[in-house]
């Protein structure tokens, strides 16, 4: 018998090594809640729970479905627990997440495919975390958009939602979803103006900036009436760069745009709305940046004044 060919060490992962782990389990475990990062038996559960952070699984643990990518168990799924959203939003608070992730199991066994618990755990996330971003990781609701609507209009910062990145590949990983079904729901949320996880979103002119555009349509860069693609806008701002001589890039101006905000004193939650930051953190370390320099510059200013 030939013997057995073992795994190299490199491709074997150690999990659960230090506190934060230990007690990112202890809530989950003591809430009696469900996260994909168990269920589906993820590889890198030990690094992203050793940091505190999860993605939650809703609606149980029993998938409907049973997708060749995904290591959900599947079958008939038990009723849904009325105390989850609760759940889920106190552990939130107590493992102090700023960005929490929620994601589902499908449950096409129920009227409303699990919507209507999507839409109360969002609100009771909300209602107990005021300060933390929400992004939602939802199925495709059998492309009911009345079902969809009840996500959105419980406003999440962030709604996603996973397909194939090709059309053929679909019927030969999912069992029942449907390629054209879950672009229609892409679709249906980017015109909601939720952001998705592509990152397109709609921010409003401002009244100045309107004022001085030369035409009406909306954008301030535009190809007859309708947004640039990010190609024909790299095109057309190495053509203003070229013709100003102004060299900036849109970082910068970005940048520029979140001291706006902050002398604005918009809030860090808006203001990484409006930036378009998947995270508030990534919004509260550029405020923490700006205060840090004026404090810097300011200090300065003190101390030349005191030498003369």
């Amino acid at each position: 018998m030939a013997d057995r060919v073992r795994k190299p060490e490199w491709l074997k992962i150690n999990i659960g090594a230090n506190d934060r782990y230990t007690e990112t389990k202890r809530i989950v475990d003591s809430h009696c809640l469900h996260t994909i990062c168990s269920s589906g038996r993820c590889p890198n559960m030990g690094e992203c729970w050793g940091k505190g952070t999860a993605t939650f699984m809703i609606g149980g643990d029993i998938c409907t479905r049973s997708c060749k990518f995904c290591n959900t168990q599947t079958g008939r799924p038990h009723p849904l627990d009325a105390n989850e959203p609760t759940h889920v939003a106190e552990s939130i608070a107590l493992m102090k997440l700023d960005h929490a992730v929620v994601t589902s199991v499908d449950r096409d066994d129920l009227p409303d495919l699990g919507a209507g618990h999507w839409a109360h755990t969002i609100r009771e996330i909300k209602r107990l975390n005021p300060q933390t971003t929400i992004e939602v990781l939802i199925p495709d609701f059998q492309g009911r958009m009345e079902l969809v609507d009840l996500v959105i209009e419980a406003n999440p910062d962030i709604i996603s939602h996973n397909m194939e990145t090709v059309r053929r590949i679909s019927p030969l990983v999912r069992s029942a979803a449907n390629y054209d079904t879950s672009l229609q729901v892409i679709g249906h949320i980017a015109r909601s103006g939720t952001k998705s996880k592509s990152g397109t979103r709609i921010i409003p002119l401002l009244i100045p900036l309107k004022n001085v555009l030369p035409h009406k349509t909306g954008y301030i860069f535009n190809q007859n009436g309708s947004p640039l693609t990010k190609a024909q806008f790299d095109t057309a701002w190495r053509h203003y760069i070229k013709a100003t001589g102004v060299n900036l890039t849109p970082h910068q101006l970005r940048h520029a745009f979140a001291t706006i905000c902050y002398d604005a004193e918009i809030g860090v939650k808006d203001a990484a709305a409006l930036l378009g930051h998947s995270k508030v953190e990534l919004t509260l370390d550029i405020y923490t940046h700006i205060k840090e320099s004026r404090n810097t510059v300011n200090e300065r200013k003190l101390n030349e004044y005191l030498a003369k």
